[in-house]
């Protein structure tokens, strides 16, 4: 993927809304591409967390394995979402596993190289981190609407 696009890309990640193209141009300066066929295990529930993605083309199951049930599903990201996002707030393991839905192709961005440019760009920092805490509210939103509905379905 050329540079170009995944500035591109970058830009319509929610993670990375409203940065300059200078800004895109550095984060995008860090990626690598790595390309799952359906299926595969992008990360698994427990591994250690030391990049987050960006899915440039296809999509990708966020699940968890449920003893005797099988995989859960908890989420199916397409194209521009971005996941393991989290792992860039702590040190703390993933907390679900990551599969290829179809086949698909990711751009990787390394933890530690990330938070290297924001500690050196502070208004890149800044941005980001508030999309962080937009992006993570709505997913507590969703997933507090899903538990009120599987409490509110079990009741019958």
């Amino acid at each position: 993927m050329e540079t170009r696009e995944r500035v591109d890309l970058l830009g319509k990640v929610p993670l990375f809304f409203g940065l300059k193209a200078g800004a895109l141009e550095r984060i995008a300066s860090l990626c690598g591409e790595e390309t799952f066929a359906r299926d595969d295990v992008i990360f698994r529930h427990g591994d250690a967390g030391d990049r987050l993605y960006v899915i440039a083309s296809g999509s990708v199951r966020i699940g968890r394995d449920v003893p005797g049930l099988g995989e859960e599903a908890l989420a199916v990201l397409a194209t521009g979402a971005v996941f393991g996002e989290m792992s860039l707030l702590g040190e703390a393991t993933r907390s679900a596993d990551a599969r290829a839905h179809g086949r698909c192709r990711l751009l990787s961005i390394d933890n530690a190289a990330l938070m290297d440019l924001l500690f050196l760009q502070k208004e890149v920092a800044y941005e980001v981190l508030w999309n962080m805490a937009r992006l993570l509210s709505a997913r507590l939103r969703e997933t507090n609407d899903k538990l009120a509905l599987l409490t509110f379905s079990s009741k019958f």
